[in-house]
């Protein structure tokens, strides 16, 4: 999905009257407020109204057939549009009853008490939920979303330039990447950048800090504590550099914004980015090339630890805000759009599931394996409250960048990065 998404941080002081109206639904759900609502608004992504409205009107049939009269509302949103205008709806009494949200905005909402609790049990498949998403909608031990549809990190390269270095399949293991990438090095030369791997792009970098067993925090004692100069981290991490020391030879002081841009530039064989980009590459307004539309081929990113590597699991989630009148009719609707039906035309529109059952139904497709293959395996943010603070403050792009050009060793920039971390990832 072409979008970039990001963690819902500095959310307007409003939202403080929101945490004061508190979860009216506790342990039990949404609560069966408003179960005798007559009217019910749904904020959604443009996504949903350009790609699949039938799916969008096959929910509301399920609720007019069950609540009949009920005058059901949409309005679409712009993905930078569209948190703007809730913090300010929210500090009001018109707050919508569903609202859709980028899967990594969740926790910043979800800590100031802005949506209602749901009971999982009410939603289809909750069971199975993919592990990154269920993360996403989780905090303090209840849960306050249900998973809408997910997007997975994928390696693309051009079979053109591999096959001109002697390769012909794309890598299954680790070392056979590496060996490759070197082939397609030493016959390109310097300038060229076997793998285009963006310096502070955290999303890979940790990655390998999750394949080596490590990770950015964890929970001791009711308390998060980074952890990225743990042996295991610092493994990963020392990985990364490897990887960026030795096939990235553009700007090592950039982020991942523009790499399909980049990418379609020709100057580089290899990306392991959003599912989304390397198609995005191959469009005739990026690839400068003239080459990339025939010739490239995602493949699951191997890992250093002889595993698939963990990847980042981008995606939408579905919450109720703590002022809808209509909690409980919101609920109904999240069900009928995501349940087993909705789940089945999320994926003949090309999106990854949210749960595991479904997802292993397209491994069994060409055109879905690797996309479904690479989600199996993945990781999320700390679920922390400080989180929207580490993510504001670019600790890890600061610490990566430093890395990668070489101003820091990886151990003291990773204790440099812990104790950033420490002093606002359990802040309100």
């Amino acid at each position: 999905m072409k979008r970039k998404l990001t963690a819902a941080i500095g959310i307007a002081g409003m939202m403080v009257s929101i945490a004061a109206c508190g979860g009216s639904g506790g342990k039990s759900g949404a609560s069966d407020k408003g179960a005798d609502a007559k009217e019910l608004t749904v904020w959604l992504t443009v996504d949903a109204q350009n790609n699949w409205p039938a799916l969008v009107k096959a929910a509301d049939d399920a609720v007019l057939k069950k609540h009949p009269g009920v005058k059901i509302k949409h309005e679409y949103y712009g993905w930078p549009d569209k948190n703007p205008k809730l913090d300010a709806v929210l500090a009001t009494d018109k707050a919508p009853d569903v609202v859709e949200m980028g899967n990594s905005e969740m926790l910043g909402y979800m800590v100031k008490g802005a949506f209602a609790p749901v009971d999982p049990a009410k939603f289809d498949n909750s069971g199975q939920w993919l592990d990154g998403l269920k993360t996403s909608v989780t905090y303090d031990g209840q849960t306050y979303g249900v998973p809408y549809y997910a997007g997975g990190r994928v390696a693309n390269w051009r079979k053109d330039i591999a096959a001109s270095a002697g390769i012909k399949a794309p890598p299954k293991t680790y070392p056979e990447l590496t060996a490759d990438l070197d082939k397609i090095q030493k016959k390109e030369g310097a300038t060229f950048s076997a793998w285009y791997q963006p310096t502070r792009d955290w999303y890979a970098a940790m990655s390998f800090v999750y394949d080596a067993g490590g990770s950015i925090a964890k929970q001791e004692g009711g308390q998060w504590k980074a952890n990225l100069s743990s042996p295991e981290s610092v493994k990963g991490l020392t990985e990364f550099k490897k990887v960026v020391d030795t096939y990235m030879h553009g700007d090592k002081t950039k982020d991942e914004s523009d790499r399909y841009i980049v990418y379609g530039q020709g100057k580089s064989s290899m990306i392991f980015a959003a599912a989304w980009e390397g198609a995005t590459a191959a469009d005739p307004k990026n690839d400068k090339t003239g080459k990339l539309k025939n010739n490239l081929e995602n493949f699951v990113m191997p890992g250093p630890s002889g595993k698939n590597i963990p990847v980042f699991l981008g995606g939408s989630d579905l919450a109720i805000p703590v002022k809808s009148k209509a909690q409980a009719l919101a609920a109904e609707w999240i069900n009928a759009f995501t349940g087993s039906q909705g789940q089945k035309g999320l994926m003949a529109k090309g999106n990854l599931p949210n749960n595991k059952t479904d997802l292993a139904t397209l491994k069994n497709d060409p055109a879905t394996a690797v996309p479904a293959t690479a989600a199996e395996s993945n990781w999320f943010v700390p679920m922390a409250p400080g989180w929207g603070q580490v993510e504001k403050a670019q600790i890890l792009q600061t610490m990566l960048q430093d890395v990668g050009t070489g101003k820091k060793p990886v151990e003291a920039a990773a204790k440099e990065a812990d104790a950033a971390i420490d002093k606002v990832i359990n802040t309100k």
